[in-house]
């Protein structure tokens, strides 16, 4: 659905994340913007993750369902209202920012929209593979944000 975007106001589509936003700075989540959510959405999950990690293994940043469909912002440091958080791969159900290893390029931090059919009953402790496989049937669209920070 081309309409259903999720954007940065702090970098552009491939652009680099601001320090502030990553464990060199405040290691707090930006101000994100959601639009175009399709009114049959019962539930939004937002996915943050590395796929530039090391050892090729995808690191997990920040994990969030049963977002409201009707939010359209995720203000900078803050949780939208009732929304659950999973565990991230530092094992913590937190925003966690980027943060490479030192003298490597630039990774790419995904952050991933989904709207759903359904909402979600799982609990904090649930990790990305397990949402991943439980959400495939119910996803009505998807967008996706990309970000680079290096060090």
């Amino acid at each position: 659905m081309a309409d259903f975007i999720l954007k940065c106001s702090l970098f552009k589509e491939d652009g680099i994340i601001p320090a502030r936003y990553t464990c060199d700075g405040e290691n707090i989540n930006p101000l994100l913007e959601i639009r175009g959510v399709p009114k049959e959405a019962k539930s939004l999950v937002l996915i943050m993750d590395d796929p530039d990690a090391t050892n090729g293994k995808v690191w997990d940043h920040w994990i969030l369902w049963n977002i409201n469909p009707k939010t359209q912002y995720i203000s900078e440091d803050s949780l939208p209202l009732d929304v659950v958080v999973g565990m991230n791969s530092w094992g913590s159900a937190r925003y966690g920012g980027p943060c490479p290893p030192h003298g490597t390029v630039p990774h790419r931090y995904m952050f991933k929209l989904y709207a759903l059919d359904v909402v979600l009953d799982f609990p904090s402790d649930t990790k990305k593979q397990e949402l991943e496989r439980a959400i495939e049937s119910h996803v009505i669209a998807r967008t996706d944000l990309m970000g680079k920070y290096g060090r």
